[in-house]
């Protein structure tokens, strides 16, 4: 599976352009600000029906319009020829694929796998929980449909939980009830994570190694409240400090993972080369899981990942992707020297893209 061509108008800084894709490697180069990452989202809008950069599209346009539109034709692995589109508006989108529109966005995840690997991922290491747990949701919604459903329907209920407890004087019985239906939910979250982080770990210390030329050893522990007890005994263990706060204290909400090299905590010991090894690690590892959920090569996007690696590490990371493992990649970077590296590496198989405005040339030609 790999995408053919791309349509986009009014999308970010790109007013008009119409690009032909390599179904291996396409480069694109150019300086900061002039739209590299920009192409690179709207590969990934098109198929996550949103930015990797924002939960919200108000900043989806072009300045001074009201509909920013992106339509790719993917050519599957079966022969046959997948065209969606992205219609965004001030009011809302709709995204559409052979012309029929989607009365949920969520029956479109997983249809056209894709990792970003993004310098925004250093959040994965020095932010909050929450954007870890976001990470888990991300890979478990795209190749578990259960998940999605179990996910979406325990936040219903914590948002209940937590409204009655923030009005003061719940009542007893009905806070039990949304607690046995929150449960199964619960129960299905914890357990899908917690195989994840199992799942992933020696497939990232297999990359990292690689990567660092087999200096440092890494680990992946996961963390939740749930490795104490069961969801119900939590609940009863909790209630009065939940009364007292006026939210639901413990649950799947509060999960984490604690990311170590050689033992001590990445966030704190880890020097930035070794972070970006990590996260690109990371980030591989969760390519070749998807690839075995769907028995399909994602898309690989890659944006800006040389900043502070060595070029030890560059070069490493130039003979991982160039493997038969990965299908159709999109690289991004500002250094027209190391992209030509790059593309003498991948031979016949790139094509490279250079951007400045919001305007795409290939090999000297206008697209």
């Amino acid at each position: 599976m790999y995408l053919e061509k791309i349509t986009l108008r009014d999308f970010k800084n790109i007013a008009d352009a119409s690009l032909a894709f390599s179904p291996k490697i396409n480069c694109i180069t150019g300086s900061n600000g002039a739209g590299k990452t920009n192409l690179l989202d709207a590969v990934y809008y098109l198929s996550m029906t949103k930015s990797y950069f924002s939960s919200s599209d108000q900043y989806i346009f072009r300045y001074g319009t009201e509909e920013a539109i992106a339509s790719g034709l993917y050519a599957m692995d079966d022969g046959t020829h997948e065209r969606v589109a992205v219609s965004i508006r001030r009011n809302g989108k709709t995204v559409t694929r052979g012309g029929k529109a989607y009365e949920r966005f969520s029956d479109h995840i997983g249809l056209l796998p894709i990792v970003m690997v993004s310098p925004s991922d250093s959040s994965l290491i020095n932010d909050s929980g929450d954007e870890r747990r976001k990470y888990m949701n991300f890979i478990l919604s795209q190749t578990d449909r259960n998940y999605l459903r179990h996910i979406q329907t325990y936040t219903q209920y914590l948002l209940r939980r937590n409204k009655i407890l923030k009005d003061g004087f719940p009542q007893e019985v009905l806070l039990d009830t949304i607690t046995e239906q929150m449960e199964p939910h619960a129960q299905y979250v914890y357990e899908a994570r917690r195989q994840l982080c199992t799942q992933l770990l020696p497939i990232a210390q297999e990359f990292y190694t690689k990567l660092s030329g087999g200096r440092e050893e890494i680990t992946i522990d996961f963390r939740s409240n749930l490795d104490e007890a069961g969801f119900y005994e939590l609940m009863e263990r909790n209630a009065e400090k939940d009364r007292v706060l006026g939210y639901t204290l413990a649950g799947i909400q509060r999960d984490d993972i604690l990311f170590s090299l050689d033992g001590h905590p990445l966030r704190k010991c880890g020097s930035q080369g070794q972070q970006k090894s990590f996260l690109l690690a990371l980030k591989l590892a969760q390519m070749r899981f998807m690839q075995d959920v769907y028995g399909l090569k994602p898309i690989l996007l890659l944006d800006d990942v040389f900043d502070k690696l060595d070029m030890a590490r560059v070069g490493n990371l130039i003979s991982i992707v160039a493997t038969s493992e990965f299908g159709q990649i999109f690289l991004s970077d500002s250094n027209k020297v190391r992209v030509s590296g790059i593309v003498e590496a991948f031979s016949a198989d790139c094509a490279n893209f250079t951007v400045e405005n919001g305007v795409y040339a290939r090999e000297g030609q206008l697209i």
